[in-house]
Order: structure tokens, then sequence, then C-alpha cells
């Protein structure tokens, strides 16, 4: 089986609204903007005093510069792949240099890694919370009216399709390593404020004009290689705890997004389930043309992510696309591939 699933997907996920509009020649669309976490930061945090980077080898070591950006992972992002469908620049960091001018016709990345649901999630590892990245969308709204006019603006912030990835952090990152937190907050009562949290963030984002918005599901925590290391005593298998508590939040969020289209009047908001694909090739890689999926390419593959990830890291994998994981938390591109194909017929409903 090919591993161009990622890219399958997004010819025909974008020919599907690509006719709404052309860059250049005065015309301009479709926009993309991304929020979040890792899952979409192409290197916001490269500009933050955080620990939470990847703008070092070996990551992006397959990406078409061999160097790295930012991007947490080996390749490109599915962010990176609609660009040049559209033909297009990448998807720019808004913090970078190169957002500016022309480059922010065609939207921005606002995604921080280590954000979550919880603005407290972000102040711990010093990265950007969704609260600022909207924010700094705001703040990007009056610059794309400079740039582009203000109905020009308007058109293509009305056209514009909005990512959201975050929750992964919140968990794994902060709750389940956090005694007080635990001990504040059953499991079930954190969901809830995570909840509350993602509702006042759509809401906010509607007022600012989005209309059509996919939000992804958490993956199987439990079959995440550092999540395994660190929770699991050695397993070798996925933690079934783990990925139960996934799929509770993963109800919550679909729960939410139901009534939020229902109250909030034109919003169209699409669940992005990537737990099933991602389970199903972490269960049974072999099955997918996979080799491993207990370890990740990087180090060891036990654990390591972000600055563990690194030059010196001993064991790292000479064919990442073998492997399911990245690092400890992330995918590979390949694996990004698979997932992508279970996601065709969402994309199709979120921008018909």
């Amino acid at each position: 089986m090919g591993r161009s699933f990622l890219a399958s997907f997004l010819l025909v996920f974008l020919s599907l609204f690509v006719a709404n509009g052309q860059y250049g020649d005065g015309q301009y669309g479709p926009a993309m903007y991304f929020f979040g976490d890792s899952g979409f930061d192409v290197g916001n945090n490269n500009n933050l005093f955080t620990l939470i980077k990847s703008n070092f080898p070996p990551y992006g070591r397959d990406f078409p510069t061999k160097q790295p950006t930012g991007r947490f992972c080996n390749g490109k992002l599915a962010c990176d792949f609609a660009a040049e469908r559209l033909q297009i620049p990448y998807p720019q960091a808004y913090l970078s240099s190169e957002a500016n001018g022309n480059n922010l016709l065609t939207g921005a990345n606002f995604a921080s890694a280590a954000s979550g649901y919880f603005d407290a999630t972000a102040e711990l590892y010093n990265t950007i919370s969704l609260s600022q990245q909207l924010e700094n969308y705001r703040e990007y709204q009056n610059r794309l009216v400079e740039i582009a006019g203000r109905s020009n603006a308007s058109t293509i912030r009305s056209d514009a399709v909005y990512y959201l990835s975050a929750g992964s952090s919140d968990f794994l990152q902060n709750y389940y390593i956090n005694p007080l937190l635990q001990l504040a907050f059953t499991f079930d009562r954190f969901s809830d404020i995570l909840m509350q949290s993602y509702t006042n963030f759509i809401q906010r984002l509607y007022a600012l004009g989005a209309r059509r918005v996919g939000v992804t599901t958490l993956p199987p925590m439990g079959c995440l290689p550092a999540a395994m290391t660190i929770f699991g005593l050695g397993s070798n298998e996925c933690l079934e705890w783990l990925n139960n508590e996934a799929v509770s939040f993963n109800n919550r969020l679909n729960a939410t997004s139901h009534r939020l289209q229902n109250q909030l009047f034109g919003l169209k908001l699409i669940i992005f389930d990537i737990y099933r694909p991602l389970y199903n090739i972490s269960t049974n890689p072999t099955a997918y043309g996979f080799a491993e999926s207990r370890k990740a390419c990087c180090g060891t593959g036990l654990l390591e992510t972000s600055i563990l990830c690194n030059p010196f890291s001993v064991g790292t994998c000479a064919n990442a696309s073998d492997y399911v994981f990245w690092d400890g938390f992330h995918p590979s591109d390949a694996a990004n591939g698979f997932i992508a194909e279970s996601l065709l017929e969402s994309g199709m409903r979120l921008v018909s």
C-alpha cells in the first residue's frame, strides 16, 4: 500500500473549493488558518523562550530543504501539502519574519506546540495559549485589511477554512503529570473545563468571521510511545485506560460541537477523527506497511521529543517511513498519510 494518501487526500479536498478564488490577479482564496498545538505548529515556538522547540536536527531531515523548521516531524505537515496544491508558499508561522505582505493573503499559522484548551498548559511551558492565538489572529485581520483592502480582506476571511488541533498537551503534558491538578479535578471535571474553553474559542472565532471550522480529536494517547514509557511501566501494548479516557473526551468534543453548530447560524463545524486510524496502524502496523509502532524513529524511540530528540540522540532510525511515530509523541509523515485517507469524507463535508 502506498505512502501518498496525505497528498491524494488534499488534492481532492482542495479541488472542492479552489474554484472559489485564485491567488493573484486581484482575487484571493481560499485562505487557511491554523490554531492549536504541535500538530500544526510550523515554527511559532522558534520565536519563544521555551524548551518546546524542534528547530534543530534530526527534525526536518525529510523536509524539502532537508533543514529543521520548527515542525514536530521529520518532513511535511498537512498544511504544507495543502499549500503545494494551491501553488502558494507554505503556511507561515505568524511570529516568523516571513509572515508579511502577500504571504498573508492565503492565511497564516498561529499554532504553538504545548498549547491546549487550558490556557494554563501553555503558560506552564511559556508557549502561546489559544486565547493569545486568537488575539494574534485579530491583529492579523487588521494587517490583512492594510494589505488587501477592507472588501478583499472580508472575502478572504469569509471563504477561509479554519483548523484547530488541541487537547493532547492538556492531558499528557499537564494533567497526568500534575498531582495538584489531579487532586483539584477529576478527569471528567477537567474534561468539562476543557470543553468550556473549546466552546469559548469557537464562539470567539465565529465572532471574528469564521464559518468553516475543522477540529481534530484526541489521538489514542495510550499508544504514543512516550505515554507507554511514562505511564506503562515497560508495557509494549497500548494503554487501555489512557485510550478510554481519550474516547471519553472525544465523545464530549462531538457532543459540544453539535450543540455549537446548532447555536451559531451558518457555522459548519466538522470533527476530524484521528483517533481511529492512528489506533489501527499503532496496533497492527504491518498490515499497513509499517515495521514499528511501539518505538519512535528518533533516539531510543521510547521517550524522546523536542530537545530530547536531537543530533546526539543515539539510535535514530535511517528510514522514518517504516515507523508510525517520528518521536515519542508525533506521527511520522508516512503515518500522517494513512490517517488522511480516513479524513476524506470529513474534508468533503467541511468545504462542500
